[in-house]
């Protein structure tokens, strides 16, 4: 199968589809839209599904729905938690280098991604990250954090930050304008996220970021309008044309996620970065070209991942 490459999401697809399948854990793949994705990324070459649940639930789904499961790898656990738990064993043992949630609770995977001993940690905090395509804006957005950190602390938002700018370099995007979010352009000691922003950037002044060009604290306005930025006397490489938007906390990065979708006609990818290997996460109300794309995103960069990690040291 193959699909037209006009738009943000159809690029990645297509980029996608010239790599080797990653191999990839589905955790309780139980319902028509989470088994339904799985299929049909594994039909457009993008991975390899092994598919972790009770085995009759996802052959009655397969029937009802009328999916083809062909030849994919069934591991039959008798609930969602213990798919979950499966599904992190199978990344962590090496047969997956791919982990995608299915018809259960992010917290229920998470929780499991988390744990200590046989987790998913690395040296890194988790954060999410949704690649947006929005028809009015030239390039795909990405947000972050919408989905994990509540209130991130500096450190965390370091974090998110490094994280994300990993993420643009590993799709191939290149070095990523990063803006960082609050309610105006000034640092006010009234508005917190003000003051982490302007951290933000001198860390990245002295080279604890790397990779990425930060300006905050911006508005939404001056971050992706150069004619409000213009207005404003702002002049910086990011203001009005910024590729990443690093959101004060879960809150606000959600509810702009959802205002672009359901406002905008935006379409949503997630990924989960920060763990071992990144985690395909989606929702129910996602549309099936957003989880294609999210599946996209997540080959891609555990390919450029792999790739890292196989480069001899200099």
């Amino acid at each position: 199968m193959s699909l037209p490459t006009s738009t943000h999401y159809d690029k990645l697809i297509a980029r996608a589809q010239t790599l080797q399948p990653a191999v990839c854990a589905i955790a309780h793949p139980c319902d028509e839209p989470s088994l339904s994705a799985a299929l049909e990324a594994r039909d457009l070459g993008l991975l390899q599904p092994i598919l972790v649940g009770p085995e009759q639930k996802i052959r009655d789904t397969a029937a009802q729905f009328k999916l083809n499961l062909g030849n994919a790898r069934i591991v039959d656990v008798p609930h969602s938690h213990a798919a979950a738990e499966t599904a992190v064993a199978l990344v962590r043992s090496g047969e997956a280098t791919l982990l995608m949630k299915g018809s259960l609770h992010t917290d229920e995977l998470m929780h499991e991604v988390v744990a200590r001993a046989t987790g998913l940690r690395s040296g890194r905090r988790i954060s999410h990250v949704f690649i947006m395509e929005v028809p009015t804006y030239a390039e795909p957005l990405f947000i972050t954090d919408a989905a994990i950190n509540i209130f991130p602390d500096l450190e965390t938002k370091a974090d998110i930050i490094r994280n994300v700018i990993d993420l643009h370099h590993g799709l191939g995007l290149g070095e990523p304008r990063v803006a960082i979010l609050s309610a105006v352009e000034q640092v006010t000691p009234s508005i917190p996220s003000t003051i982490e922003a302007a951290a933000l950037c001198k860390m990245a002044d002295r080279g604890q970021i790397s990779g990425g060009l930060l300006d905050g604290p911006l508005a939404l306005d001056n971050a992706i309008s150069p004619e409000a930025a213009r207005i404003k006397g702002i002049r910086s490489p990011v203001a009005g044309v910024a590729q990443v938007l690093v959101v004060p906390d879960l809150e606000a990065g959600n509810m702009l996620a959802k205002n672009l979708t359901f406002l905008a006609n935006a379409e949503a990818a997630g990924i989960v970065l920060g763990a071992r290997v990144p985690i395909i996460l989606t929702s129910r109300a996602d549309s099936p070209r957003s989880r294609l794309a999210s599946c996209a995103v997540a080959a891609i960069y555990a390919h450029h991942l792999d790739q890292q990690q196989a480069r001899p040291l200099a």
